[in-house]
């Protein structure tokens, strides 16, 4: 069975909840991704959130805000979703779906290992998986 280990990015960088959002574009850079996991103030393994860039800029930039006055923690808002290692890929295929995410941590003992996104299932998945997920994931409503 292919599990969320299988497919991930090992490697998921965190970003602390009070880093300015001009520091996690930089860290987004130098990593070569479009996503962070955001800690918590004071517990750097308890996930918050996960900022984009895509969040910077429409969440910060186009509305006027100062990412170096912006935090990483002002951009997270609702629940956090991660999978564990061991899931199948239906499992995480399904919490995607079901959250209309496009990215999803992966932790394994209470520890963040790496991170799934769209990506990588193109890497690791049938064309018909990829349909299929990219229709709930992407549909309006």
């Amino acid at each position: 069975m292919t599990t969320a280990k299988d497919i991930m990015h090992p490697g998921a960088t965190w970003i602390p909840a009070h880093e300015t959002l001009d520091r996690a574009a930089q860290m987004m850079r130098d990593h070569g991704v479009g996503s962070l996991p955001v800690s918590a103030e004071g517990a750097e393994d308890r996930m918050v959130g996960i900022i984009t860039d895509r969040d910077i800029v429409v969440g910060c930039v186009a509305s006027g805000h100062d990412p170096a006055a912006t935090t990483a923690g002002d951009l997270c808002h609702g629940t956090p979703r991660w999978i564990d290692s061991g899931a199948g890929v239906d499992e995480v295929l399904e919490e995607m779906r079901a959250h209309r995410i496009r990215r999803l941590p992966v932790v394994e003992n209470k520890k963040l290992i790496g991170m799934i996104s769209e990506a990588d299932l193109a890497q690791h998945l049938s064309e018909e998986q990829i349909a299929d997920w990219a229709g709930q994931v992407y549909a309006r409503g």
